[in-house]
This record gives C-alpha cells, structure tokens and sequence, in this order.
C-alpha cells in the first residue's frame, strides 16, 4: 500500500509541490518561481508551458528529495490560481496565447458594459459580480484576438481550462479534460446553483459548450497521471482552486468556519455548509469543495494585491531586499506617521470593484521614511481584510470569534499582530500555514481512501500561536477611518 499523497500547488507567483504521509504532515517540499509579464497597463500574463514545465520539475525534485518512488504515491491533488486562463489547440497540445491572469484587466471596460446589460442575471446565475477577474471574459477576448481562434473554436479544435484543467490535460496526455465545481464557479460560466455550465452564458460571452471542460466534484479520481511524468502511473484524485483548497486544509468543512490566505492577494471565506449565500455588500457567493455529498458553498472576499505589494516593495522600489526583512524594516518605527499605501495596481476588489481605481501613497511629510511606507504596505493588507471581514459578517449576520490564517505572508508577526489588532479578533496561525497544498492532498487521499474520513484529517489541525488583539478601540478606528479616506482617494 503506497504510503504518500503528492499535492501540486501552482499559484501565481510560483509552482510548488508537496509530499504528505498518513498523518498529514509534509515530508518535503520544492518550489520553482512563475514569471508574470506586463505588455501592457493592466495586463498580466504568463506562459502555459513555461507553468506546465515549472510544475512537474518541482514534483519530481520533491520526491527526489524525500526519495520517495512514485510507485508509494497513493495519488495526487491539484491546486491552482482561479480564474488564470489558457486556450490551447486540443489536437497539439499548444496554447494558442499566453495565459491570462486573474489580475489581468484587459476586459474591464467590456466588462462594464456587460454589468450594465446583464448584471443582475449574471449574479443571480453564477454569485459573482461582473469583473475582469474572472474567466469568461478572459476566454471572449482570445477567441476574438487571436486570428482564426473563434472558427477553431466553433469546429471544436480549441480547449478552455484554468490552470487545474491544463495541469490534468498535460499529466493525462490529454486524456482528461475536466476542472471541479470549485474552480468552475469562478468562470462566470456556470451555474452556481446546478453546477454546470449555463448555456445562456456562454451565449452571452460567445463560448462554444465543446471548448468546456467536464465538471467534476472535487475529490474523485479524474484520470492517471502518466508515468512518463513522474516514473510510474497516478490516480490523480483532487482538485480545487487555491482558496477553496485552503479551507478545507483548514479543516472547516463545516458552516460558520472561515479562513483568510495571505498570499499574492487576500481571500476570506466562510463556509455557508449546503445554503447558497447571497450577498448584500458585493462579496461573492462560491462553490466549496465538494466531496462525495451534495453542492458546497462559501461566501469570499477578494483583495487583488496582498503580498505583491511586498514584492513591488522589493522589485519595484527597492526599498527591501526580500519580503522577510519587511517585518525587521516595519518594527523600526513605532507607526506609519500618517502614511497610508492604498495597493490598487490592478483595482479594488471587493467590497468595491472598482476595476479603474489605481494605487496611492498618501499622507506623506518629508519626515517619511522608508520604513513608515514598508509598515503602511503590511498594513494596507490587515485594513483590506478587515473590510473584507465585516462585508462578511454583515451578509451571514454571524460575528466571527476568530479568524484562522495561512499563507506565506502569515510568518510576518508585525503581520499578523497588527491584523489581530485592527480587527478586534483572535488571529489564529496553524502549525502548518501551506493549507493551499495540505487541502489538495485530503481531498486526493480521501478520495482513494487514504484517510477515512474529514473525522480523521481534521485532528490533523493544530494551533502553532495565537495573535491577541491588543490595541484599544479608541486607536483602531481612528487608523481605520484614515485608511478609509486613503482609499476614497483612490477611486475612479
């Protein structure tokens, strides 16, 4: 009996895998980076194969480092950047464009107009609003762009997938094409409440139903990864978009649990169990992952520059050397002086969307130093998840008791403390913060009966430090209400 589950975890700034054994603790880990391009303003894309090589080269270093044979690998888990699109050629295996990425605003303002049209109908189909975050309109502008792209399409030599899909498509051979609900609720092509594709919206974006992947649960085996890959045949056996696999790596399988993920971006969900939500303060309604019961769902807010305002920091200003001395750079002044950092590069997400609103530092004083602009960047992350926060909390009408975190960015303390201190909450931390990856691997190891059950795996869990709220309400809604003026700067 194989004693390991391999996660692939291809997020947007990098492609990483992971090894797991029977009682969810990682044995090894490799990463390799993922370039990001800007052709222009707005514009993010990156290179399908370039994601394809990067992922497998970090798989097969991982089980070179724990000397693990592929042969002891009950199956494997996928996770991957939403929304992230890639429209390759289903006979040669070529993307036909570089993948969009779900930063990408090339769309916005066809978006727009489509939200003016359409955009009751389309939230009520799908729980998301009208944005150019999401896949479908990524797809649109390909089929009209690329030339000959919608003929191929509309004769069925063309395929769609997000980065799971493609991922699956490359390790089966192309014997597999299919996404799970969770990824496929973030296109803004399927119906939430069927989870299947909506043949009114894809009429609406000009999709033809052929380049669509099958739709899967997430915890099943969807085909074998070839042996050619890794050195012998897988049963590639869960899938499910980062921040969904990041809760369940949670362990909130349940109702009225949450998480936040520190990542490139922020996301906050909270599980609504079997209850679709509707939001009344622009947050988005989600499919959770599905396990072999019925349709789960999630509501999520989504802030679109987290920790890539830290890696502008680094690569764009210069102003560190890696995103870890932020935290050394920040502690070495008491406060921000006044200096707020709105990090809209590629517009707000929610509460706003508002995809035209671009970054700001304000408050500036020639008493501003490096330090107080680096301490205003990690904390424009904690105040955009605080809105986050009380859009969620005024939807579910649930006060949360605490918030569990992960994430690369939850190592930072002065992080994590002073999210803890401008929400007013208990800021959990796990022992282990990559739940992205360890999500993936429960859904594949319970799929091929590798854990029991979510009983088993959510003793897994365990509490490394909890961060208490310190500061008084007095100081928190002060530096809160300038950060709200900061942002109302910023908009469009």
């Amino acid at each position: 009996m194989a004693d390991y589950i391999l996660s692939l975890d291809e997020g947007t700034t990098s492609a990483r895998a992971a090894l797991y054994d029977r009682e969810g603790r990682r044995v090894a880990m490799e990463s390799n980076p993922i370039e990001c391009h800007y052709p222009n303003a707005g514009w993010v894309e990156q290179g399908a194969l370039a994601i394809w090589e990067q992922q497998l080269d970090a798989a097969r270093r991982t089980l070179q480092k724990a000397q693990v044979a592929a042969s002891n690998v009950a199956a494997i888990g996928i996770t991957n950047q939403r929304e992230t699109t890639v429209v390759w050629d289903r006979a040669t295996g070529e993307p036909i464009a570089p993948a969009i990425v779900w930063q990408c605003r090339r769309t916005a303002s066809w978006c727009q107009e489509l939200a003016a049209r359409s955009g009751a109908l389309i939230t009520e189909k799908t729980g998301l609003v009208v944005d150019a975050y999401f896949s479908g309109s990524k797809i649109r502008w390909i089929l009209d762009h690329v030339p000959g792209a919608r003929e191929r399409a509309a004769a069925g030599d063309l395929l769609f997938g997000n980065i799971d899909t493609w991922l699956i498509w490359k390790l089966t051979g192309g014997a597999s094409h299919v996404t799970d609900v969770s990824n496929a609720s973030r296109t803004m092509l399927m119906n939430l409440a069927s989870g299947d594709w909506d043949d009114e919206l894809l009429g609406m974006f000009g999709i033809p139903r052929g380049m669509m992947p099958r739709i899967a649960r997430s915890s099943e085996v969807v085909g074998m990864a070839g042996a050619s890959h890794l050195g012998a045949e897988i049963p590639i056996a869960g899938i499910a978009g980062d921040q969904q696999a990041a809760l369940f790596g949670q362990a909130c399988f349940r109702a009225g649990l949450s998480k936040n993920t520190y990542g490139t971006g922020c996301f906050a969900l909270l599980h609504t169990g079997g209850r679709q939500p509707v939001s009344a303060h622009k947050l988005l309604a989600t499919r959770a992952a599905q396990l072999d019961g019925g349709a789960q769902f999630a509501i999520e807010g989504s802030v679109f520059v987290a920790g890539a305002a830290v890696q502008w920091l680094r690569d764009g200003l210069g102003l560190i050397s890696t995103a870890a001395e932020s935290e050394a750079v920040a502690t070495s002044v008491s406060d921000s002086a006044g200096v707020y950092m709105v990090p809209a590069f590629v517009g707000l997400g929610a509460p706003h969307w508002d995809g035209h609103a671009r970054g700001l530092i304000s408050g500036l004083t020639r008493g501003a130093t490096r330090a107080h602009i680096v301490r205003a960047a990690l904390e424009s992350i904690a105040y955009q998840t605080r809105g986050l926060v009380e859009a969620m909390e005024a939807d579910s009408g649930q006060e949360l008791v605490e918030l569990r975190v992960d994430g690369g960015a939850t190592a930072n303390r002065f992080l994590m403390q002073f999210q803890a201190d401008v929400l007013g909450k208990p800021i959990v931390r796990p022992a282990d913060i990559e739940t992205t990856a360890l999500g993936a691997a429960y859904l594949a190891g319970l799929a091929v009966g590798f854990w029991s059950g979510t009983e088993e795996v959510e003793k897994f869990w365990k509490a490394e430090r909890v961060f208490e709220p310190k500061m008084p309400e007095s100081e928190r809604e002060h530096l809160y209400d300038g950060w709200k003026d900061a942002v109302r700067r910023c908009r469009s």
